[in-house]
């Protein structure tokens, strides 16, 4: 066989696995008819959770949907994507007391957080939210600084078109069992394990 015809069967082979697939993928998308919000979870010990959530935010925004963003832990930090995404019209609630590490304070912790789950409460309930971003919620839900039943079925009843994204480490069983989408970050390195600054821009 000459290096003409093999190259030629080479393209033949390629052509067909490639035929193959996308037979695959157009009868996946042919069976994925249901039309409705999705809850989404991201969770795992690695970095880039709630950068994921906010991606979504701003994919949302980008096609003219409306968003609303509960942020739970961070919220004495400063953040390039709050200061980005509310100049679009994307309206916040901040937990605002920070890590609880930082507080120390259990009562005006757990005050905090009641107070950003009636906020959030408003949002899950109105049909005109396309997308609520809940970001770092999970910890509040570790610390039972949130009841975890009210939260499950607030997400239950929740607009049937509104999606919804969970962020934080060691998301809820209940959650991750109802949601549409789990994805888990994994570590495997972290700049800050070996001694470097946090950086704007990068880290917040």
């Amino acid at each position: 066989m000459s290096e003409e015809d093999k190259a030629q069967r080479s393209k033949e082979k390629h052509r067909a696995r490639m035929q193959e697939q996308k037979a695959k993928v157009d009868e996946r998308i042919a069976q994925a008819q249901e039309e409705r919000g999705i809850l989404i979870v991201i969770t795992g010990n690695g970095k880039g959770k709630s950068t994921s959530g906010f991606g979504t935010v701003a994919r949302a925004v980008g096609h003219s949907m409306r968003a609303a963003v509960v942020q739970f832990v961070k919220g004495t930090w400063p953040c390039g994507e709050r200061d980005l995404l509310q100049k679009c019209g994307v309206p916040f609630h901040v937990m605002g007391t920070g890590f609880t590490w930082e507080t120390q304070d259990k009562d005006t912790d757990i005050k905090a957080a009641k107070e950003a789950w009636e906020q959030a409460k408003i949002w899950l309930a109105d049909p005109n939210i396309d997308l609520v971003l809940l970001d770092e919620i999970t910890y509040m839900l570790s610390f039972k600084y949130l009841d975890l039943e009210e939260v499950l079925q607030t997400l239950a009843s929740r607009p049937k078109d509104q999606s919804v994204i969970v962020t934080g480490r060691a998301c809820h069983r209940a959650i991750t069992d109802m949601a549409d989408t789990v994805s888990e970050v994994k570590p495997l390195k972290h700049a800050f394990d070996n001694g470097i600054k946090a950086q704007k821009g990068i880290d917040w």
